[in-house]
């Protein structure tokens, strides 16, 4: 199957499943605004929603199979793109039905609430399929302007409404890096698509020009705030502790996904030529990443505040195998974000079947002696701890989704051992909070007046249960997915001669 990209009716079915999911959303709009909201018409869209996700899903599977390719153009057709997809497509169906239960412990009737989701993940699938700066941009208003908004989806929440703002003043302010580092490349090269700044920059004439080496430090930073990246990280806490627990969870799992997929893609294609450019930036980005999201999440009491310091720390790990610049990295990349949504969001899960309304309950001391009441709730939070620490084989495919980071690292042309190094101890700091949780559920007795544990919902533990069996299903037999992620990374132009910020890359 072969798509001409410059034929308009051939572009728009390389892009069938992002134009499916976006139709679906719109006609769930009508079925939303279509009479008075009611907690019966919430479950009736959010039921279609999923439906819609795995119709989209058949169709990028079918898509995937079938061996699709297509010209150079805006988009890519490629394997990066389609096992991308899934995964954004898997949080997708995860947070909706997550959001179903949630709104039901809440009293939320906004149906309105699955619908975003839906374009949000049509934004992030635009984004992941992208060649193009332009397509870049596109992806990540349609994905942002959602998120924008369903963090703020509990209107009776005050922190909701805070979250949502914050989210928005700093996410406009992070685009208008984007999008004049867009322009500042675009000076440089004369061209926004990928294969052809790849091309250019791969000569040495321009790889060190001080327009595209701006250009190339405002992407950094615009793409720093949209994985939450250190230094560009204050908005993700109060955004994450603020916005409703699925939200919170998708934000955290599918929204990384998709920027740290344009963000290698980006790299891959655009500026393999210039790579002693922006070496140095983001090693140190990856370095600060790692070490402050674990730090701060040491001295987290709210459960998920630390989950958001935790999503910063594996941010980190992410620029890893941006830095290590090789197909491995991107191999490693693709098995890592699969492991990190299914423990994150069967994490989230665990919060939600134990909520109260109000989110009252998500401190530590909650959990105390969650063993003694619910034995197999408290063992699946146990494997998802484990899953984000990288424990091996009880925290199944966790520990070899580092594994291969730290590989993807060391096998880099100039081999990055002060990284790994640093991979390694602040995975050790990270036991500190990972392990408290795991120590509050089997170790402390269940205080005398905690409420009662009502029985978990049937898309709540349908969501805790299944991620814990894949994670540790895949934690001992890892190859196959590997090897499935290592044929479907993305293109890099290849270099010629090293260009001199390359060369003296390599005298370091």
């Amino acid at each position: 199957m072969s798509f001409d990209l410059s034929i308009p009716a051939q572009l728009s079915a390389a892009l069938a499943p992002e134009l499916l999911l976006s139709v679906g959303a719109m006609l769930l709009l009508l079925l939303a605004g279509w009479g008075d909201e009611s907690a019966r018409r919430e479950r009736t869209v959010g039921a279609w929603s999923i439906v819609v996700c795995v119709l989209t899903l058949a169709v990028v599977v079918w898509m995937w199979l079938n061996g699709a390719k297509a010209t150079p153009g805006i988009i890519a057709v490629d394997g990066f793109r389609w096992a991308t997809d899934i995964v954004i497509l898997i949080a997708t169906i995860i947070t909706i039905a997550l959001t179903i239960d949630y709104s039901r412990i809440e009293e939320l009737v906004s149906a309105e609430t699955h619908v975003l989701v839906l374009f949000a993940s049509a934004g992030m699938m635009v984004l992941v399929a992208a060649r193009d700066l332009i397509m870049v941009f596109l992806g990540i208003e349609l994905m942002s302007i959602a998120v924008y908004i369903l963090a703020g989806a509990n209107r009776r929440s005050s922190k909701a409404a805070e979250a949502s703002l914050k989210y928005f003043l700093l996410g406009a302010f992070s685009t208008g890096f984007l999008l004049y580092g867009i322009a500042l490349v675009y000076g440089a090269t004369g061209s926004t698509n990928l294969s052809d700044i790849g091309a250019k920059v791969t000569g040495a004439t321009i790889a060190g020009a001080p327009m595209l080496l701006i250009g190339i430090g405002l992407l950094i930073v615009g793409f720093g705030f949209k994985v939450a990246a250190v230094p560009f990280h204050m908005w993700a806490p109060d955004v994450y502790e603020g916005a409703p627990t699925p939200i919170t969870g998708y934000m955290a799992v599918a929204v990384k996904a998709a920027a740290f997929a344009a963000l290698l893609r980006v790299w891959r294609e655009a500026f393999p030529g210039a790579l002693g450019s922006w070496h140095f930036a983001m090693w140190w980005l990856a370095v600060l990443t790692m070490v402050v999201g674990n730090l701060v999440a040491l001295v987290q009491k709210n459960l998920k505040r630390m989950l958001a310091y935790s999503s910063i720390s594996h941010a980190g790990y992410l620029l890893v195998a941006v830095v290590a610049n090789n197909q491995l990295g991107s191999a490693a990349f693709l098995f890592y974000i699969l492991a990190y949504t299914l423990a994150t969001m069967g994490a989230f899960a665990v919060v939600i079947a134990l909520g109260e309304p109000g989110e009252r309950n998500q401190s530590l001391s909650d959990f105390a002696g969650l063993w003694t009441v619910r034995p197999w709730l408290a063992s699946a939070m146990a494997v998802f701890m484990l899953s984000l620490l990288g424990f091996p084989i009880a925290g199944g495919m966790g520990f070899f989704a580092k594994w291969y980071v730290l590989q993807a690292a060391l096998a880099a042309t100039h081999p990055e051992t002060a990284l790994a190094v640093i991979i390694v101890l602040t995975s050790v700091m990270s036991t500190g909070y990972y392990l408290a949780v795991v120590m509050v559920m089997f170790m402390r007795p269940r205080p005398a007046n905690a409420p009662p544990v009502r029985p978990v919902r049937a898309p709540t533990f349908l969501v805790i249960y299944a991620s814990a069996i894949v994670l540790l299903f895949f934690g001992i037999f890892p190859a196959g997915l590997l090897g499935v992620a290592r044929v479907n990374v993305p293109n890099v132009v290849a270099s010629t001669a090293a260009s001199p910020p390359e060369a003296a890359l390599a005298r370091r």
